[in-house]
């Protein structure tokens, strides 16, 4: 990788990890308002990301077209900057709504310029690798955000714990200044009028299959970063700040398996990367719900090492089925394609945390690994499905 893309990948990197912070705090907000709020009225905040990040990633695209994708990143990261200085400053419920808000329409406005600008600047096996790298940040930062807030809950300063997102912000406007110099190829004028095959390139069966996948990817770990500190508290009864570290070592294998992920996509096929992933996040959850329901709770503690395992192989799911996507199509239909995935991704995440509300609103929690084999099914059969087809119209490369 030359220097101009090493440059061009670090701002892109830690606009990543403010997004993966902001959008992975929900596992921390959840901990400290469960004892006012009961579980179904929580599953329903995650609505209020994810519901504005579908609308407007859906008509935001020929204006992210028309201003560029360097100056859309840049206004994404303003508003989270002045709304994590704010969050702290307004004590009150409805402002979470709010603040969720902001932060679901901004990282729906920098993913697509994030993708595209990797898109724009990186090719082929360059391609896949970048994408890895850029979501490997965003394990990281889940990494960061409960080990942070995991300690900052449990420390003298407690009650101030929403200064957390002070941090967030002061992270974001270095993120600005990295990216204020780097300059990024963008879409030709005639790159941007063009639209190919319009809509209809994208009801193909290879793309609406991927969509389908992109749900229950987005669905099965909305499951884990948003829920799993609440399994570990109500099921093997850690305190809060265990149950957000131990869900930090989630994040971490995470980041892990997405790095490992993007040196191994030069050297072997995406598809034979899915099926050892599935096979191992299968045989994982599988053994931990063995666990739950056979063997006693000193036993059962033993899940705090097991669970997070799951992150190694589930991680690289995402990048890989986006970075075979996003090779296929061209410059001209890169910023749609992005858009959808958003979409598709919201809602998951929204169904997702919904669903898992519901799991532990009814006290099913010890079934918690069962619940997520289930997604897991669809994934793994709709992958044969779009390995084998083709799709039309590859890449008319007028590039």
């Amino acid at each position: 990788m030359n220097i101009k893309n090493k440059s061009i990948l670090l701002p892109l990197i830690f606009s990543f990890l403010i997004f993966s912070m902001l959008l992975n705090s929900m596992g921390v907000i959840i901990l400290q308002l469960s004892t006012q709020i009961s579980y179904k009225g929580l599953g329903f905040l995650e609505f209020f990301k994810d519901i504005p990040m579908a609308i407007v990633s859906l008509f935001c695209v020929n204006l992210i077209r028309k201003t560029g994708n360097k100056n859309a990143l840049t206004f994404s990261l303003i508003f989270v900057l002045l709304s994590c200085i704010a969050l702290p400053l307004v004590d009150a419920f409805w402002f979470f709504k709010i603040w969720l808000s902001i932060v679901g329409v901004s990282f729906a406005v920098a993913k697509i310029s994030v993708f595209s600008i990797i898109r724009n600047n990186f090719k082929d096996g360059r391609l896949s690798s970048a994408i890895l790298r850029v979501d490997a940040s965003f394990m990281i930062g889940i990494f960061f955000v409960n080990i942070g807030f995991g300690t900052l809950l449990t420390s003298d300063f407690a009650v101030y714990w929403k200064f957390g997102f002070w941090i967030i912000a002061l992270l974001s406007l270095v993120t600005l200044w990295l990216l204020r110099s780097v300059r990024i190829d963008e879409e030709s004028h005639s790159e941007s009028k063009k639209q190919s095959a319009g809509w209809h390139y994208f009801l193909q069966p290879k793309i609406i299959y991927f969509f389908i996948i992109v749900f229950f990817i987005i669905f099965v770990e909305q499951s884990f970063n948003s829920w799993l500190p609440s399994f570990y508290r109500n099921n093997l009864h850690l305190n809060s700040y265990f149950a957000l570290q131990a869900s930090a070592f989630l994040a971490l294998f995470s980041f892990f398996g997405r790095v490992l992920t993007s040196r191994l996509i030069l050297r072997f096929h995406w598809f034979r990367l899915v099926l050892v992933c599935l096979g191992a996040v299968f045989s994982i959850l599988m053994i931990g719900q063995f666990m739950i329901s056979s063997m006693d709770g000193d036993l059962q503690f033993l899940l705090v090492f097991l669970i997070p395992l799951v992150g190694l192989f589930l991680s690289p799911l995402f990048p890989l089925y986006s970075s075979e996507i996003l090779n296929l199509v061209s410059k001209d239909k890169a910023h749609l394609l992005v858009s959808l995935v958003v979409i598709f991704s919201s809602l998951g995440s929204s169904i997702g945390s919904w669903y898992m509300a519901m799991v532990f609103h009814k006290n099913l929690s010890n079934l918690y690994p069962a619940f997520i084999l289930l997604p897991l099914l669809f994934i793994f059969g709709l992958s044969f499905f779009l390995n084998s087809t083709t799709l039309g119209h590859d890449r008319e490369q007028k590039e």
